[in-house]
């Protein structure tokens, strides 16, 4: 794994793209857009945004690398954001949205003071295509077929369902979680890595991981997926719940447990908030951010003949309209992280909402 620590990004990014030659932008241009458009927007970016490559990843003639980008300067002892897109290649709309908000933040941060005095309270980290090659091959697996999803090593509890909870038969087949032996994809250690110096010591973090492809509305997932039981800070992700819906109360998005929907092994990001709970007190909340794909098939059957139509937004005005829908949620996580000290539950209220979350998510589960 490459990585280049302290570099700014008029260091990194024109580096990366003075490696190509004529062909090889040509061919990035037609299979792998977002990352022309990445590398545009972190080359224009302002001087609050610093980029490192954490890791590259060679597919064909390339070496495409994992950009990510620290925006401000907070202290180590304020919260951390940490923003994620692009984890599989077919679900492209997740690098997107990811890429508009970092946009959006690098035009107002030109302007905007407030914005400004903010970052600098909370370490706002974006990896905004961690999955680069599977996203120029057009597949939701890396290059090696490797699921990423599927690729940690921590096994389902709960029966999963077959094929789609992970499996080791082939990486033909999706799913695939990768050789028993073999450990985790160099994906997943950039991820690891970048979460392991980002997190530790802060009083409280979020992140957010952006997919598509499930449900009729958008949904925020959270852990676990490899058992039907509540987590340690489930009476924080409560607090959060209620906190966006008093802010927001007719939002369109549907909280719960990953787990309500199915059971998986190799999940990235049960594995991740394990490790960390084992070696830190201060909460962490990690979410998924599910779009629902299926309004944009039902509103357009024919995107079932297409891989990427199963998972991405075809029409331009529903494509836009996805782009700017998320902006509001990824502003609030920023702005809740910045007071996390004005919501966050106390050990009495933890009590009543752990118990409220227990009764509006897992009354039906087991083992509680």
């Amino acid at each position: 794994m490459t990585e280049l620590c302290d570099l700014t990004h008029v260091k990194v990014v024109p580096e990366q793209q003075s490696q190509r030659d004529g062909q090889q932008r040509q061919q990035l241009r037609r299979r792998l857009p977002e990352l022309i458009e990445l590398e545009r927007i972190l080359a224009e970016s302002p001087e609050q945004f610093s980029v490192r490559v954490s890791a590259s990843i060679p597919v064909d003639s390339f070496e495409l690398p994992i950009y990510r980008v620290d925006i401000g300067d907070a202290p180590a002892d304020r919260p951390a954001l940490l923003l994620l897109g692009g984890v599989h290649g077919l679900e492209r709309i997740g690098t997107q949205v990811v890429m508009a908000w970092l946009e959006n933040l690098a035009n107002r941060l030109r302007w905007d003071e407030h914005l400004a005095e903010l970052l600098q309270q909370v370490r706002l980290v974006v990896v905004p295509m961690l999955n680069p090659g599977g996203m120029y091959l057009s597949r939701r697996s890396n290059p090696a077929g490797v699921d990423l999803m599927r690729n940690a090593p921590i096994s389902a509890q709960s029966p999963s369902t077959f094929l789609v909870g992970g499996q080791r038969l082939s990486p033909l087949l999706p799913w695939y979680r990768g050789k028993l032996d073999q450990g985790m994809e160099p994906e997943n250690l950039a991820l690891q890595s970048i979460i392991e110096e980002v997190l530790p010591g802060r009083p409280f973090s979020v992140s957010l991981d952006c997919h598509s492809g499930f449900g009729w509305r958008d949904q925020i997932w959270f852990p676990y997926a490899y058992r039907r039981r509540p987590m340690r800070n489930i009476s924080s992700v409560m607090a959060l719940k209620l906190l966006w819906e008093q802010a927001y109360p007719h939002h369109d998005y549907q909280f719960e447990p990953q787990s309500e929907h199915y059971v998986t092994h190799g999940d990235l990001w049960d594995y991740f908030y394990k490790r960390h709970n084992r070696e830190a007190s201060a909460p962490w909340l990690p979410l998924t951010l599910e779009m629902g794909s299926w309004r944009w098939l039902r509103k357009r059957p024919r995107q079932l003949f297409s891989r990427e139509g199963l998972f991405n937004p075809l029409v331009t005005h529903r494509h836009h309209r996805v782009l700017r829908s998320h902006m509001l949620l990824f502003d609030f996580l920023l702005n809740a992280s910045a007071s996390y000290d004005n919501w966050l539950p106390t050990p009495s209220e933890g009590e009543w909402l752990r118990a409220a979350a227990r009764a509006h998510w897992y009354s039906k589960g087991e083992n509680l």
